[in-house]
């Protein structure tokens, strides 16, 4: 290699050998690799950085989501109580709760409507023996209504009038199923439904929490339990405002 620089008489030589020009070319070609592989490497890390923001967002969504983990916990063990009450309610050969309950004595007839005026024939009393579990109120609105309350319980609870009262109507229909119609006066009606068997006739009177019924699921009904409902000088009430849940 011959360098002769411009405006000048002198020259600079230099001999390579061939073997150092092979040394200079594997030299040259291991440092294109090099460069190839830091530059696929800049561009790789420039990859994991630009990701790095969304990782940090979906590490706080995380750490959120584990601090309602406890919350999530409570409301699992609320519901499944709700959800053991429930089953519990319809569980085969589950016994009744103790109530009071009211039953006419051997060989004597039950008095008359008249005899129970006042308190004892305002349709206030819980009409079962045990709580039950509401599963549905009286509610009015666009999208439909509801005339009374709907009382889950197990298949042949006893079912006990309100209030004392003369029966109105006692029969089968086809959306009550078995059911009884109550008149207590002074405007006050009561109806009970869906019952596997009614225990009164028409025009009989019973006292304040006579047993008129036991609890089914006959009529448009899905599982056992007693529709309720009180009906004030012709009227629909919510019954929730008269009787109070044990």
């Amino acid at each position: 290699v011959i360098l002769v620089p411009d405006g000048s008489e002198d020259r600079r030589t230099y001999q390579v050998s061939y073997r150092r020009l092979r040394v200079l070319r594997v030299l040259a070609i291991v440092s294109a690799v090099i460069l190839v592989f830091l530059i696929g490497s800049w561009g790789f890390l420039a990859s994991r950085s630009a990701s790095v923001g969304p990782l940090e967002a979906t590490v706080a969504e995380l750490r959120a989501e584990q601090s309602r983990i406890p919350l999530l916990v409570q409301q699992l063990d609320e519901l499944e109580a709700q959800y053991s009450h429930i089953r519990s309610l319809f569980a085969p050969g589950a016994a009744p709760r103790p109530g009071e309950i009211w039953l006419p004595p051997p060989g004597g007839g039950r008095p008359g409507l008249r005899e129970e005026a006042g308190e004892e024939a305002l349709p206030n009393s819980w009409p079962l023996t045990e709580p039950g579990f509401i599963t549905q109120g009286r509610f009015e609105g666009e999208s439909g209504s509801h005339p009374g309350l709907d009382i889950a319980v197990p298949t042949d609870s006893y079912v006990r009038a309100a209030g004392a009262g003369v029966v109105l109507e006692v029969g089968d229909d086809p959306t009550y199923g078995r059911f009884v119609r109550l008149d207590h006066g002074n405007g006050y009606q009561s109806l009970y439904a869906h019952a596997t068997r009614t225990m009164v006739t028409l025009g009989e009177t019973v006292r304040k929490n006579e047993v008129i019924a036991l609890s089914g699921s006959t009529g448009q009904s899905t599982a056992p339990h007693l529709h309720f409902e009180i009906l004030r000088d012709g009227v629909l009430v919510d019954p929730l405002e008269l009787v109070t849940q044990p």
